[in-house]
């Protein structure tokens, strides 16, 4: 469970990033831009906090 949890901020920026690829070479609706963003900054976050508390 703790390496699920040190990798899940790596994970959400990569989801974030995703999206942001499905905008640039696809589907141009605006949400995908706001889930990236969101994404990205929650696996930011996520990133520094969780391994923080669990290093």
């Amino acid at each position: 469970m703790n390496t699920f949890l040190k990798s899940l901020g790596a994970i959400l920026v990569l989801l974030g990033v995703v999206c942001l690829a499905v905008y640039f070479f696809g589907v141009q609706v605006n949400i995908l831009l706001a889930v990236g963003l969101v994404l990205e900054i929650a696996g930011l976050f996520a990133y520094i906090f969780i391994n923080k508390t669990l290093l």
